[in-house]
């Protein structure tokens, strides 16, 4: 087991490690460019991604347990937040900035149609990863076909609630942390995710993000594409959208200081 996770660890720092140096080839190549928004936008949706993948497989087939899954979820937000540069890596993050106005609508179009690509080549990518039986984790997963089964374990609509209430606390630490210093502020927002997880994992997975959840669990089997439609999709949609008006009506010095914090660095992206 230890070597297992040891193997997965090290697959982990290679998607990181060749992701950023992808980005930073981007952005020294296309310097704010709308070409350099959407690469960058795929390498690191891609990099959530395959890593999630991983953590998945270690979770659910490695017998991970649950402290130390929790504590690699918490480290690799940060390491997410921190190597992004600029990409939003979530259908619900963009269109929340389309709506705040901090990038235009045909960039927050972009941007999604380049997660949900992103996605999709994770999916088929990380199959070919595990092929290469860097680990027994790896090759037995193999040898089974690569199962996979639906994170749903609760009724639809108790699983959108989830998904939905999961949502809602991201979206608000987000928002909320926003002012914030930000080594502060990635660390924050990584313990709510990490709390999120916790909390609703059990009973939809807690993934909380339209293309990572297209990526990891709509290939899943158990329930339907419209049940993971409503799960996966129209309940964190609901959630970022309800923290977003909720907030805007109760605090809205908030956002109007957030949204000038971010207006001159994406108001160079509207391309």
């Amino acid at each position: 087991m230890a070597a297992d996770v040891a193997v997965s660890l090290s697959l982990l720092a290679g998607v990181v490690g060749l992701s950023d140096a992808t980005r930073r080839l981007i952005t020294g190549l296309f310097p704010g460019t709308a070409l350099c928004v959407c690469a960058v936008e795929l390498v690191s949706t891609f990099q959530l991604c395959c890593c999630t993948h991983e953590l998945k497989l270690l979770s659910e087939v490695g017998g991970l347990a649950p402290g130390a899954a929790l504590t690699l979820t918490y480290l690799l937000s940060v390491l997410h937040a921190l190597t992004f540069r600029g990409a939003l890596g979530n259908p619900c993050v963009a269109l929340e900035h389309a709506y705040h106005a901090r990038i235009s609508r045909g960039c927050a179009l972009r941007r999604v149609a380049c997660q949900f690509a992103a996605a999709a080549a994770a999916r088929a990518a990380c199959p070919l990863m595990w092929g290469l039986g860097l680990s027994r984790l790896h090759v037995r997963h193999k040898l089974l076909g690569y199962p996979c089964v639906s994170a749903i374990r609760a009724p639809l609509h108790a699983a959108a609630a989830v998904e939905f209430a999961c949502a809602f606390a991201v979206q608000t630490a987000i928002t909320c942390t926003r002012p914030a210093r930000e080594a502060f502020r990635v660390h924050a927002v990584a313990a709510v995710i990490a709390a999120a997880v916790s909390t609703g994992g059990s009973m939809t997975g807690a993934v909380f993000n339209p293309a990572l959840a297209f990526s990891t669990q709509f290939p899943c089997s158990g329930s339907s594409f419209l049940e993971y439609c409503l799960v996966y999709w129209l309940g964190p949609l609901l959630g970022m959208m309800s923290s977003v008006l909720l907030l805007d009506k109760i605090v809205p010095s908030l956002s109007g200081k957030s949204a000038a914090l971010h207006l001159p660095l994406e108001a160079k992206k509207r391309t």
